[in-house]
Order: C-alpha cells, then sequence, then structure tokens
C-alpha cells in the first residue's frame, strides 16, 4: 500500500469526522436541521418513489447482490474487493454511529419530518448506505477498469443515494456527506491494498 493512499484516506476520513463533529452542535447542528427540513419537504408522489427506490441501492445487501453479478460475468477480483470495500465500509460505518450516538432525525424531533421507510437500529451519523455504495462503485469499478465516465456516473449516484437518505427522513445532510467521505476513505484503502 503507497503512503500516498494512506494518506489520501486519512485525509478523507479526517474531514469526515470533521463534519460528523461540526454537525453535533451549535450552528452546524441548526444548519444541518434547517437543510434536513428543506430536503425531507418532499416532491410528491414521483420524488417520494424515485428516492425510496435509490435508497436501498446503498444497501449492504444491494453490494453483494451487485458483487455476484460480476462475479458471474467473470470479474471475480473487481467482486471480491468492491465487497470488501463494501464491507469495511459498513463496519466502519456502525464503528463511527456507536462513537458519535447522534439520534436520527424522527427521534430528535418526531413531529419535524416525514418518514418514508421503517426505523433503522443504529444511530444517525454517519449515512452508511452512501458509504458503502461509493466503497463498492469505486473499488469494483477501478477493478473492472471502468472509463471515467462511468466511474463518473457511479459517483454521482452516490450522492443521490445520500440525497435519498434525508429525503426518506432517516439522515441529516452531514450525516451524507460524512458518509460518502467515510467510503472514498475506504475505497482508498483498499484499492491501494496492491498499489
Amino acid at each position: 500500500m503507497s503512503l500516498r493512499s494512506i494518506a489520501r484516506a486519512g485525509a478523507l476520513a479526517g474531514a469526515a469526522v470533521a463534519v460528523g463533529v461540526w454537525s453535533s452542535g451549535g450552528r452546524g447542528r441548526a444548519l444541518d436541521e434547517r437543510l434536513f427540513r428543506a430536503a425531507n419537504a418532499g416532491a410528491g408522489r414521483t420524488g417520494d418513489a424515485f428516492f425510496t427506490g435509490m435508497t436501498e441501492l446503498g444497501s449492504i445487501w444491494a453490494s453483494a447482490g451487485a458483487a455476484t453479478v460480476l462475479a458471474m460475468a467473470g470479474r471475480r477480483r473487481a467482486a471480491a474487493k468492491g465487497l470488501a470495500a463494501a464491507s469495511a465500509a459498513w463496519l466502519a460505518g456502525q464503528g463511527l454511529k456507536e462513537l458519535f450516538g447522534r439520534p436520527r432525525p424522527y427521534e430528535a424531533d418526531p413531529d419535524g419530518g416525514r418518514l418514508l421507510i421503517g426505523h433503522p437500529m443504529a444511530s444517525s451519523w454517519p449515512s452508511s448506505h452512501p458509504a458503502v455504495f461509493l466503497a463498492f462503485v469505486t473499488v469494483a469499478g477501478r477493478e473492472a477498469r471502468l472509463g471515467v465516465a462511468a466511474r463518473g456516473a457511479f459517483t454521482a449516484l452516490s450522492g443521490v443515494v445520500g440525497a435519498s437518505r434525508v429525503y426518506v427522513g432517516v439522515h441529516y445532510p452531514a450525516d451524507a456527506v460524512g458518509g460518502l467521505l467515510l467510503g472514498r476513505a475506504v475505497a482508498e484503502l483498499v484499492s491501494g491494498v496492491d498499489r
């Protein structure tokens, strides 16, 4: 693993934690709550259906399914490394959730938003769904040697997964940002293993 990969991963993980600390109180928390209310307000039935469907792309089960498809298509290394990255992102997210213990929006203010899916079990920061999705697509995309445009599209889609978590009412925006930074940090480490 290169020193450069470790440094990049460390910087990304540090930025994720900084977002978590910033949004834990004071002005950061107040801004995060205002942004949550705006994003969670909804965009009608079409928006509700779109974001409710998109949010599950970030589940660890979706990554396992994608890894299965990749393996069946002969891309076993991309499948294995992508799933390893997704699993590491999920585990790191669960550990950070225990450390931060931030209440979910529907717990902090039961009347302050819409909840479109079931109650997740862990605390709010960071959001694991965008972390898992971004870690998987970054590592699997690199291993499968996808072009820049395809990798860029998957990276953009990870932002949509993060936004979906806010829209459906289970995360604050800072949770999603922290998850994206964490997912990228894990991807840097896993991708750097063979460098």
